[in-house]
This record gives C-alpha cells, sequence and structure tokens, in this order.
C-alpha cells in the first residue's frame, strides 16, 4: 500500500496514483495526433480533445506529495536526503539512459521517423550533447523529467510550507488558497492583455513587475503547483462534508466546464495564433482556473469513495514513478507500431491502443526492474 509518514495505508492514494499515472501516458499519447494541426485537422481534433480530457494527470500527482509529504516531522536537512537525494538517481540513470535508446531506436530499428520527428535530432552528435546538458534542463527525449526539475523545486521549499502548515489556523491556509486562486487565472490574463492593447516592456510580454531582467512578478511567489499541495493538505485536514451526490452535483458540471474551456479555448487558440506554440499551451497550462476545474472534481471523489483494499493495485501503485520515467519512449515505440499495424483505424482508437499498452509494457518494464536490487533507486 502506499504509505504516509505514520506507516498507515491510504488505499484510495493507491488508486489515485495508478489513475493520475496511467492519464499521463495517455496524455503523452495524444501528442503526436494533437501535432497534426497543420497536417490533418481531424486527426487534430481527436488529439485535441483526449488530451484535453486528461490535462488533470499532472496536478493530481502533486496534490499526493501535498498528502503524503506534509505534515512531517523531519529536519530539514534529513527531508532533503531523503527527497531530493531520492530523485537524483533516477533523474541522472534515465537522463542519460533515454537518449541512448532514442539513437538506437531511431537510426537502427526504425528509420521512418513516423512521429515526424527531427531525425537530425538524434544524430550521435546531438545524442552525446544530451547526455552532459541535461544539467541545464530536459530535451525531447526526457519531455516528462519537466516533472522532476519541478519536484525538486517543491522539495527545497517544502520545509517552510510544512512548519507553517503545521501551526497555521484553516482560515490562514483558506486565504492562502483564495491568493493562489486568483493566480490560477494568469494564463487568462495572458490572452485577455494583448486583445486590450498591452504591448510588453521591451519585448517581454510578461505582466505585473515580468520583464527581461525579473522573472518574479507580482503573483510567482503564491503561483504555481504550490497551490496543489496546499490545496491537497487542507482538504485531507479538513474533509469536505459533501454526500457522494453533492459531490456529483457539483463535481461533474465543474468537470465539464473546465474541459469545455481546455478543449475549446485551445481550438480557438489554434485558431489565432496558427504556428504559436507558446500561446497553443495556454489553454493546457496545469495552473490554469480551467486545469483546476477538472482535477478538484477528481480528487474529491476518489477521496469519497471507500476502495476495498487491493494487493494488485498496491503493487502497482508502487510501480507508477518508474512508469513515469520510462513510458515516454515506450509511447514513441507503440506509436510506431500502431501506426504500421493499423494505419487506418481511428485516432481515437490508436490513441486508446497505445494508453494501454504503453502502461501495461512501461509497468512491466519497470517491475523487472524492481527485481534486480542493484537498479531499484532507478525507479525510486
Amino acid at each position: 500500500m502506499t504509505e504516509t509518514k505514520r506507516g498507515v495505508n491510504i488505499v484510495w492514494i493507491d488508486v489515485l496514483r495508478v489513475l493520475a499515472c496511467f492519464l499521463v501516458v495517455f496524455a503523452h499519447c495524444t501528442d503526436p495526433h494533437t501535432a497534426q494541426f497543420d497536417n490533418n485537422y481531424p486527426v487534430f481534433l481527436q488529439g485535441c480533445a483526449m488530451g484535453s480530457l486528461v490535462r488533470c494527470c499532472v496536478p493530481l500527482f502533486v496534490m499526493m506529495t501535498g498528502v503524503l509529504v506534509i505534515p512531517n516531522d523531519m529536519r530539514m536537512g534529513d527531508f532533503y536526503r531523503k527527497r531530493v537525494g531520492r530523485l537524483a538517481v533516477p533523474l541522472v540513470f534515465w537522463s542519460l539512459l533515454t537518449p541512448l535508446l532514442y539513437f538506437v531506436y531511431i537510426n537502427y530499428i526504425h528509420r521512418s521517423g513516423s512521429m515526424s520527428l527531427d531525425l537530425t535530432s538524434f544524430s550521435a552528435e546531438a545524442t552525446i550533447n544530451k547526455l552532459y546538458t541535461f544539467i541545464f534542463n530536459f530535451n525531447y527525449d526526457t519531455t516528462p523529467f519537466w516533472y522532476l526539475y519541478m519536484l525538486i523545486g517543491l522539495y527545497l521549499i517544502m520545509p517552510l510550507l510544512n512548519a507553517w502548515l503545521k501551526s497555521a489556523e484553516r482560515k490562514e491556509v483558506k486565504l492562502f488558497l483564495k491568493v493562489w486562486g486568483v493566480s490560477l487565472l494568469l494564463p487568462m490574463a495572458n490572452i485577455v492583455a494583448p486583445l486590450l492593447g498591452y504591448t510588453g516592456n521591451y519585448g517581454n510580454m510578461g505582466l505585473w513587475g515580468v520583464c527581461d531582467w525579473n522573472a518574479f512578478g507580482t503573483l510567482y511567489y503564491v503561483s504555481g503547483f504550490i497551490g496543489y499541495v496546499v490545496l491537497a493538505h487542507y482538504l485531507v485536514r479538513y474533509p469536505l462534508e459533501w454526500s457522494r451526490g453533492k459531490i456529483a452535483a457539483v463535481g461533474i458540471p465543474m468537470f465539464l466546464a473546465g474541459y469545455a474551456i481546455t478543449f475549446g479555448g485551445f481550438l480557438k487558440m489554434q485558431e489565432y495564433y496558427p504556428g504559436n506554440y507558446a500561446y497553443l499551451e495556454i489553454m493546457w497550462l496545469f495552473t490554469g482556473i480551467n486545469v483546476f476545474m477538472m482535477t478538484f472534481p477528481v480528487f474529491i471523489a476518489v477521496q469519497k469513495i471507500k476502495f476495498a483494499p487491493s494487493a494488485f493495485v498496491s503493487s502497482l501503485a508502487r510501480l507508477t514513478f518508474g512508469v513515469y520515467l520510462c513510458h515516454f519512449f515506450v509511447v514513441q515505440v507503440m506509436y510506431d507500431v500502431y501506426a504500421t499495424l493499423l494505419p487506418g483505424i481511428p485516432a481515437v482508437c490508436r490513441m486508446m491502443l497505445m494508453a494501454v499498452s504503453a502502461f501495461t509494457v512501461s509497468a512491466f518494464i519497470v517491475w523487472v526492474i524492481s527485481r534486480i536490487p542493484l537498479l531499484r533507486k532507478v525507479i525510486a
């Protein structure tokens, strides 16, 4: 079972981990289809519809961190050694291995590049470059690892957050969440401001103090993923006294409204800003109000359901971090497999087959690794 720092099993967190991990895999299965907006609009439309549906995946992972890590009684140094240190080995290992896997696969196994990849990005020279520049940031091969860099950042601030949350009154935490709620409107503000004539400063379109020499705007310190950590802590410390009927009555319309904004907004951004990937992604940002509207109902619904303990789900939950680490390469392979074997099937069907296959294969790979003592640390 997934355990808290007190060693108490949390069955619903097991379920949430498996669900969130599968949704992450599914999200990456939609990406190559969404990227077809210049070539095949029906495929783009299906990819956009399915990709928009699963945007709650990453916020759910972050909220689980809030449940499992806060509060704790660890000293700051011990916390850093346990949490940050635990991420360092997998990050280094998979940042080195994944580009090598891509190099071999793209150049020697599957040369067609059916995912419309730039093959020069997988040359020997480019691969060698990836093997040391990961210390600065992720690359295409390790795209999902942006989450690890972000998570390390959360861990660095978490001891301070933990100290405050242990002593904060309920109304104080609610006030913080209200301010964070305002920050969820930032993506919308970035869309509205140019429409109202805002042209930025010196070419930088940042808002409220953000410019070329300052990345830290007004809401910087109370925005982003930290709010999901605090929200999860709040919902566990002060559970909503809602019936299942009320959760459904509030949660279903809220989720559907968030999905409509996400899907419809993504289509509009593609229409208004064709080829502008930065603007195209605004409606898919995990820290936007629309994605929050999809995340909150899923979290409280899973929290409310009384799940029976399951050894299988518990075992699968323990594999999810490893699945996250290795699935992106597996998704590439699955895309090529189904594009070759079943080229004529609808994109929605292909995405579903890819997601199930990639999740299953990735879980099996991680299970095998977990059986090898010397490699267990690479899947945390």
